[in-house]
């Protein structure tokens, strides 16, 4: 499928009213203001230039912003454009986005360790022990290596390569292929290294568990993260495959053939297996995002609804230690190579993660700050440029907080 160009191009005038007409005031209780919160107002401010800059540059469409300080929202606002094509329409507050990677933190791996205080498994576990075809890597040689660790998928230390080319799956299984063919496939992949030696950011491993969660519940990663994690915190508009009432509200990302995907996800072989996949294929909102964070901050609950243990968070995002050269810990990135979106000024005990669609998610719990910055930077032709701005965003957050 041929990807459509950009077609056209604003002028500042017409950018600058289009981004007075569809921003939103931040909201906030009656009671609360930034100052009382610790924030500082005048500078927090600063994010609407730096938004509306980059909007004018046309290095996304629109993007919404909420900050959360000790639990209280004090930074909630639109900017811009959801979409330009077909038709340019304003990004609201209540958008739904495509979360890309943003997945594996919040699905995947908080299933991953749902189940293991559930005694379920262990990280422990060897990966073959649920995929006895998973190949363990092989020297020169020809001697093979250690077995890889549930930890190791989790880390991003298995060995396994970072994706796989989805076409010649589609051409080999069709489209949409099952999870099993899938797995069939990422199997006997050729390991590039044995098993936490190196860091190597890779999709197949989260497919991989999502496979395992599914041997071991019966239960697609949909399935039980909708049931055991969404559904329970009141994440109502958190899911994988939108249905037809939720589309109006999802925000377009690239465009194919003249139609830019709605409700479908962007990345490959999240949208070869059907929209549901480890690696990819959560939607979700701002407001969404935020209970889940306040979840972590809280130690595993939120409103009375616990999913998980405090030991567990602890674990999830602490840099894990058999493998800290990595910067990971069990899902979530503290200091990796992928962690820029979380600035400069945040310390050590920060964590988030990013999604390729644009959309990123800090949470430090030594400020008791949130940062959610969601954009659709691959509308309309994937050429979008959101890295650089991810950590301007933290360090305006970050610079805005006067008490810790």
């Amino acid at each position: 499928m041929k990807l459509l160009p950009k077609i056209f191009i604003l002028s500042v005038l017409s950018g600058l009213v289009f981004l007075n007409g569809c921003q939103t005031k931040p909201n906030l209780e009656p009671s609360e203001t930034h100052e009382s919160m610790g924030i500082s107002s005048a500078h927090l401010a600063r994010v609407d230039k730096i938004i509306e800059e980059a909007i004018v540059r046309k290095d996304f469409p629109g993007a919404v912003i909420m900050v959360v300080r000790k639990g209280k929202t004090v930074w909630r606002k639109a900017y811009g454009h959801s979409q330009w094509i077909p038709d340019m329409v304003p990004m609201d507050i209540t958008k739904i986005f495509d979360m890309a990677s943003i997945t594996k933190p919040v699905a995947t791996a908080t299933s991953v360790m749902m189940l293991v205080e559930q005694g379920r498994f262990r990280l422990w576990d060897k990966v073959t022990d649920f995929v006895p075809d998973f190949v363990a890597f092989t020297d020169e040689e020809g001697k093979s290596g250690e077995d890889a660790r549930l930890w190791h998928l989790l880390t991003h230390t298995s060995g396994l390569p970072p994706y796989t080319d989805a076409e010649d799956l589609q051409d080999k299984y069709g489209h949409p292929i099952t999870l099993e063919s899938m797995i069939g496939h990422i199997a006997p992949l050729e390991k590039l290294n044995p098993p936490g030696e190196e860091f190597h950011y890779s999709c197949l491993g989260f497919i991989t568990l999502s496979y395992i969660i599914k041997k071991v519940t019966g239960k697609t990663i949909a399935e039980f993260s909708r049931e055991n994690i969404f559904e329970p915190l009141g994440m109502n508009h958190t899911f994988y495959t939108p249905t037809q009432e939720f589309l109006p509200l999802c925000v377009p990302t690239q465009v194919y053939d003249g139609k830019p995907l709605i409700g479908v996800v962007h990345d490959p072989l999240a949208r070869l297996l059907g929209g549901v996949s480890g690696n990819a294929g959560l939607f979700s909102t701002a407001d969404d995002l935020a209970i889940f964070a306040k979840m972590m901050l809280n130690n595993g609950s939120f409103n009375g609804k616990r999913i998980l243990s405090p030991l567990a968070v602890d674990r999830m995002t602490e840099i894990y230690r058999i493998v800290d050269f990595s910067g990971r810990g069990l899902g979530w990135d503290l200091e990796s190579g992928y962690a820029t979106n979380q600035g400069d000024l945040f310390g050590p005990n920060a964590f988030g993660h990013t999604g390729y669609t644009g959309t990123s998610l800090i949470i430090d719990p030594d400020t008791e700050t949130i940062v959610i910055f969601l954009t659709n930077s691959v509308h309309p032709d994937d050429k979008g440029n959101i890295i650089s701005m991810r950590s301007r965003v933290a360090n305006v957050v970050a610079g805005s907080i006067l008490k810790k």
